[in-house]
Order: structure tokens, then sequence, then C-alpha cells
């Protein structure tokens, strides 16, 4: 069976447009659907963009044919979760069956700036599951006709409900990278994401997510499975590394950056990372196969669905030769 293999729209370093254009670029070489990203502020200077995810989210739908959603946003800073809520119902009613919603408990980079204090990580993970309790109460009364409410520690909805919803409501996938976010997950919501990380570490967090679900009986081989895998391909491998170095030095920089608030502090934390950094972590390499072996054993490992970013700046490339070289050989 062919694997499940979208693309990446990263949006903190292409602009909206050219998002949108690489995206229906991406389906036309047989990548299956797009995970865009939220940001309201790019990792680093050089990177350059961050624009509106619901915005450019809604233009990719109408230019590709495949699954969409964000990868992920964050409730609850920014945002409200029922606002969060009305706008993944609207993509909804408008694509049926595309769009999922994909949620996370965030970082300081994007949401500190409406200027509440940041919590510690506890306290950010209970919020987004209490989001998530909003937002499930919104779809299921909205979907049953009635009004409803909510009163909780961090987020009250006053008796309301979505005028606009689909005939099913999206999948709520929630981004993990420990093992309890992981095992709650598992428990509370539709499927997990988590990005590319040593595999004894993604191993891991399978693991907990499966026994989240078996312990409140759910089959975890039903629920989604969700990987944004970065990698840096180009012509030759000095230049893939050019790019790691140069486009996405997060994949090489092995501390917490939860809580970094600017993008000005990132780009000094990452003048640190040198290119042994990234061995382990992500696959930088002018070799096709390499990363067609690397993606494939993320699928062996249990991920269904798979959303590539390449760090390179020519995107048109990657995704050429990626279709033509890569995307045929890897089976779910």
């Amino acid at each position: 069976m062919s694997a499940h293999i979208g693309y990446a729209a990263m949006l903190e370093r292409f602009p909206p447009a050219e998002a949108v254009a690489l995206s229906a670029l991406a389906e036309s070489h047989g990548f299956t659907g797009v995970m865009a990203s939220d940001h309201f502020q790019p990792w680093i200077p050089a990177q350059g963009e961050s624009s509106f995810v619901w915005s450019v989210l809604g233009a990719i739908a109408e230019r590709t044919h495949g699954d969409f959603g964000p990868g992920v946003t964050t409730p609850g800073f920014r945002m409200h979760p029922a606002v969060v809520a009305q706008a993944s119902a609207t993509l909804a009613s408008m694509h049926p069956g595309r769009h999922w919603l994909g949620l996370g408990s965030g970082e300081a980079l994007n949401e500190h700036v409406v200027g509440p204090y940041w919590p510690e990580a506890p306290d950010r993970i209970n919020r987004m599951f209490e989001a998530v309790d909003v937002i499930r109460k919104l779809f299921t009364g909205s979907l049953a006709g009635r009004d409803v409410r909510h009163s909780g520690q961090h987020f009250k909805l006053e008796a309301t409900r979505l005028w606009t919803m689909p005939a099913v409501a999206p999948e709520i996938l929630v981004a993990a990278s420990g093992p309890v976010t992981a095992k709650r997950a598992g428990r509370t919501v539709d499927g997990m994401i988590t990005t590319g990380a040593p595999a004894e570490k993604l191993a891991a967090l399978l693991t907990r997510f499966r026994e989240g679900a078996r312990e409140v009986g759910r089959d975890a081989a039903r629920m989604p499975k969700v990987l944004q895998l970065h990698l840096s391909w180009a012509p030759t491998d000095e230049e893939a590394m050019r790019g790691a170095l140069a486009e996405w030095p997060n994949g090489g920089l092995r501390i917490p950056r939860g809580d970094i608030r600017s993008p000005f502090e990132f780009e000094q934390l990452a003048r640190t990372v040198r290119p042994e950094d990234f061995a382990g972590r992500m696959v930088v390499s002018a070799d096709p196969d390499v990363h067609r072996a690397d993606i494939q054993r993320h699928l062996d490992l249990g991920f269904d669905r798979i959303y590539l970013h390449n760090a390179g700046r020519d995107q048109a490339a990657f995704l050429e030769v990626f279709g033509r070289d890569v995307l045929p050989g890897l089976r779910a």
C-alpha cells in the first residue's frame, strides 16, 4: 500500500502566496496532503516570514485536493479555543473530509506576544487539554443543535454553539514531545502529532500513545499517528549542509526551545550549531536513497502520515526529485 506522504508548508520561511503555490506543486508531484505551520514570528530572522495560518490554509484547500491542517496551532493565548473551533469548523464545512485540527501547547516565540505570564510546560499542557475540552464541547454540541458552556481553570465559555459546522467534526490531533502528553493524547483525542527525533524517543512516544488509547478501550491502530519530518536535501551534500545550517539550525539545536521569546535570541543560540549536531536528528544528504530509507524507517516505526519539510531554499527541485525518486518506493 502506498504511504501517505504530505508536504510541510513552513509559513515562517515562505511568503503565503509562495507557500500556497508550493503546496499545489507538491500535490502535482505525488504528495498527498499539507501541514501548514502556525507561527507569529520566524525561528530566526533569516527565515523572514510568519503569515496567518488560517488564511493560508483556506487558500491551500482551494488549490489542492488532499488533507490539510495546522501543524500545530495553540489555543488559548493568541486565540480563545472557541475561535480556533470556529476557524476549524468553517474549513471542514467548506472542504468535507479533508481538514484536521492540529493542536499544541505552544512556544513563547509565538504565544508570549499577547503579553500574559508564560507558564511552565506542565501548566501549558494542562491548558492545552482544557482547550481541547472546550473545542470538543463546541463540536459535539453544535452537531447536536444545542448550546454548550464551559467554566474551567483557564477558560470560560458562555452558552453558545457553532452555527457553521460540517456533517462530521474535524479530527483533533495533539502534538506530543513527551511521554505524559503522548499517553494523555491516546486517552482523549483522535490522534497524535510529533516531529522528527531519535528513533528511540519516537518509539517511546508511540508506545505511550497506544497505552493511553488501550486504557480507555480505544484502538490506537485506527487513530492517526502523524510525523512532521525535517530534512535537508540539495544537489550536493555540501549544499544540503549549508541549507541546514542557514535555514533550519533548529534541527541541530539540542536545547529546549519552548521558552525562547525572540528570533534574535534564537539566532544567537543557533550560531552554536555545527554539522555534527544534525547526526541522528535530521538527515542531511544529496542522496534520495538515503532520505527514502529514513522515511521508510519512520513508517515502519508506526507513523501513518508523514509531512516532509526540506530545509533547502529550492523547494521546487526538492519536490520534483522526491516525487520522482523517493515517494514511489515508500510503503505504508
